[in-house]
């Protein structure tokens, strides 16, 4: 399954091209071993740590986490496994830890992850 879809509109002359809205799972299609899966890399931990701070951030502020590609897959496996979502507002995506949706869901496993990552930094 794409993460990227695609659709084409012929409304003008010129067609354009708008990305179509970005599956999330729905609260109760987040799958604990999903959720671990996506957790369980230590540059998505980061990025996950990064947004909790942040709140929303857009994808291009994030390179310091990783490379452009590797920075897309990251991002699509914590959106694909309801870690994230993501919010189209014109040409930028905005990301954001679903972090209400994960606590519902598993109470206590975000801010546990967190502390573990907060722990690593240097003093």
């Amino acid at each position: 399954m794409s993460s990227t879809l695609i659709e084409l509109c012929y409304g003008s002359a010129y067609p354009s091209i708008m990305a179509k809205e970005l599956l999330h799972p729905d609260i109760d299609q987040i799958d604990l071993s999903a959720v671990l899966d996506a957790l369980s890399d230590p540059t998505r931990r980061e990025i996950v740590a990064h947004l909790t701070e942040v709140g929303e951030d857009s994808c291009g502020s994030m390179n310091p986490f990783s490379s452009k590609t590797n920075l897309t897959y990251h991002l699509a496996r914590l959106r694909e496994a309801g870690v994230t979502r993501t919010r189209i507002d014109g040409a930028r995506r905005l990301i954001s830890v679903r972090a209400g949706d994960i606590e519902q869901r598993f109470p206590g496993l975000l801010p546990a992850v967190l502390t573990a990552v907060r722990a690593k930094e240097p003093s």
